[in-house]
C-alpha cells in the first residue's frame, strides 16, 4: 500500500522524525503499524510534545527536575528529603542540593520532623503551590491550543491513544 503522505511529507528511513499523519479518513500503512516502527515514532512525538510543555513554566522559570519536587509535595505533602530522594529517583545529595536551591527561593521551607527532632521535613510554600498551579495552568493552555486545531474526529483519535498511553504507563 503506498504512503498516503505527499512525496515532501515523507519522512527517509533513519532521519529519526515521524511520518506525517495521514488525513482524516485514510488508513495507515501496515508497516507503520509494527511494535518496532511505531515504537519509534511514537517516542519522537512524545518526546516533541514534552519538550513543549515543559518550555511552558511558570514564574520562576525552574528546571524539570525542580519542578518535579514541587509537585511531589504539592500532591504528597511534606516528605523527608530521604523520601523525595527516593520518589524522585534520585541521590540524596543531589536531592539536599535541590530542596536548599528551592528553599532559598521561597518555595519550600525545612521544618522539623514532627516525631523526630534530628530530622527535618520538607513543605510547600504558598508560593511553591502558586508555582505549581502557574506552571500546570501554562502547560494546559498550550495543549488546549493545540488541540483546537485537530477536528473532532481528531481528538477522539486522541483520547482514545491517551487511554492506551495511561495503560502503557501503567506497566
Amino acid at each position: 500500500m503506498p504512503n498516503p503522505a505527499p512525496p515532501a511529507a515523507r519522512t527517509p528511513a533513519g532521519a529519526g522524525a515521524p511520518a506525517a499523519a495521514p488525513s482524516s479518513g485514510t488508513s495507515i500503512p501496515r508497516n507503520r503499524t509494527r511494535p518496532g516502527a511505531l515504537g519509534g515514532e511514537l517516542r519522537v512525538a512524545l518526546t516533541r510534545v514534552s519538550r513543549q510543555l515543559r518550555a511552558q513554566r511558570g514564574e520562576a522559570d525552574l528546571p524539570e527536575g525542580q519542578f518535579g519536587v514541587l509537585t511531589v509535595l504539592h500532591k504528597h505533602g511534606e516528605m523527608s528529603p530521604g523520601a523525595l530522594a527516593e520518589h524522585e529517583r534520585t541521590k540524596p545529595p543531589a536531592m539536599t542540593r535541590m530542596v536548599n536551591t528551592l528553599a532559598e527561593l521561597g518555595l519550600v521551607e525545612k521544618v522539623e520532623h514532627p516525631t523526630d527532632g534530628r530530622q527535618v521535613v520538607v513543605r510547600l510554600t504558598d508560593a511553591g503551590a502558586r508555582e505549581v498551579v502557574e506552571t500546570r495552568r501554562r502547560r494546559d493552555a498550550w495543549l488546549t491550543q493545540q488541540l483546537s486545531h485537530l477536528t473532532p474526529d481528531e481528538r477522539e483519535t486522541l483520547a482514545r491513544a491517551t487511554d492506551l498511553l495511561i495503560r502503557i504507563a501503567a506497566r
